[in-house]
């Protein structure tokens, strides 16, 4: 027989019996279909990732952290006593200091300006951390040392917030209420998305730090502060002396529990691996399982299929058929089968990997790999199935198999 009759006997043979069709196609659906999702938004979130390390985190910085682990954890500082104080013992001790920045926020702050209100994370830093940070603003201009130094009540707003608060006014000199006080918006930060955490960095207010904490939140303690050393083979000195300096500020003794935490780039680099490890390595079995299921059902399935086609294999034995062609007529059938279930799949993973990438603010990326991948495991899938039912075809004697 050749390989067009073989395709078209299958074809026909998957329509007529479409339920079991079906039953076979789901497990290299369902495998494909998560196989490409899954791989396809890892890879969005591994650049989205690297994205924020590369801003956030270069090789010249070292994060100093108040209690919890704010950049592991989801933004904590749980019982955190670091003051501007210790930071800036740090940078007076330990030589190459190049700039610093203390930070201190509020998420879910409330802010209002007229009848439209906001909930921002509301976020209070120095004059310097348009450098630090590298985030600078797009209209307006950064607030400087003076209102730091003053607790002026100015702000700068990101652009989802301007959005909300001021919909088509020009926000640059409006006013906006913040914990019941006015402020004066000064300028408009550039548009940063969402970052790996899922936090809309475009939806915040930043202040100067002193009045974050002495109008807001009145506390006299911050969350972080970021240091940048003008030699990035210094970071790791700067990290083992802050945490000497800490530990003897906050009279921690040997062997307990520090309340802080010093975060290099290497520290990130671990966490980075790691997450990508979870991405591609374990995520995907699922997928590998879900395929492996589905190669069972459809194996099953096509066992059956040939006890309920014994007379029909007989017939064409009859008339000729070899059990060569009979074996790959099942083997055609089963791999056609999971070869549409993972077309299928790729064209509903595709999707949903869109779909999310776009509600989370991913940059929208296909994995080719991973079609090709699963469509290959399909194949596979296919394959494996229809051996057993194929060669259990083929060995049917034609008289026994018409009776």
């Amino acid at each position: 027989m050749r390989t067009s009759r073989f395709i078209g006997q299958s074809l026909r043979a998957m329509a007529r019996y479409k339920m079991r069709s079906g039953f076979m196609m789901l497990g290299s659906f369902v495998g494909v279909a998560a196989l490409v999702a899954v791989v396809s938004v890892g890879k969005g979130v591994e650049r989205k990732v690297l994205k924020t390390v590369d801003q956030l985190f270069s090789a010249s910085s070292v994060f100093v952290v108040s209690g919890g682990n704010m950049f592991a954890s989801g933004s904590r500082g749980d019982g955190g006593r670091l003051t501007l104080d210790d930071i800036e013992a740090i940078t007076a001790e330990v030589p190459g200091v190049e700039v610093w920045d203390p930070m201190q926020f509020q998420n879910d702050a409330q802010v209002h300006r007229g009848d439209a209100n906001a909930t921002v994370r509301l976020v209070g830093q120095s004059e310097r951390a348009e450098r630090v940070w590298v985030r600078q603003v797009v209209r307006g201009e950064f607030f400087d040392a003076s209102e730091v130094a003053h607790s002026g009540r100015v702000a700068l707003v990101g652009p989802a917030a301007a959005r909300t608060l001021f919909g088509d006014d020009d926000p640059l000199g409006g006013e906006i209420s913040i914990g019941g006080s006015p402020f004066r918006v000064v300028g408009i930060l550039e548009a940063m998305g969402t970052d790996a955490h899922g936090i809309d960095r475009d939806n915040e207010v930043v202040v100067p730090i002193s009045t974050m904490m002495r109008r807001v939140l009145n506390v006299d303690t911050i969350r972080a502060a970021k240091i940048l050393v003008r030699d990035p083979s210094q970071v790791p000195v700067l990290a083992r002396e802050a945490t000497r300096i800490l530990q003897e500020r906050h009279a921690i003794a040997a062997g307990q529990p520090a309340d802080f935490n010093i975060i290099t780039p290497l520290d990130v680099q671990r966490l980075v691996a790691k997450s990508q490890r979870i991405i591609f390595v374990f995520l995907p079995l699922v997928a590998a399982v879900a395929m492996l299921a589905g190669a069972v059902v459809a194996a099953s399935l096509m066992l059956l299929s040939v006890s309920e086609r014994t007379a029909e294999i007989g017939l064409r034995r009859a008339v000729g058929a070899r059990p060569r062609d009979i074996s790959l007529q099942f083997l055609a059938e089963a791999t056609l089968t999971t070869l549409c279930g993972g077309t299928a799949g790729i064209l509903l993973g595709g999707m949903a990997a869109w779909v999310l990438g776009h509600r989370i603010g991913l940059e929208s990326f296909f994995s080719w790999r991973a079609a090709l991948l699963g469509m290959a495991l399909a194949a596979l899938t296919g394959l494996l199935a229809g051996v057993l039912p194929a060669r259990r075809a083929a060995a049917l004697a034609p008289a026994e198999a018409l009776r």
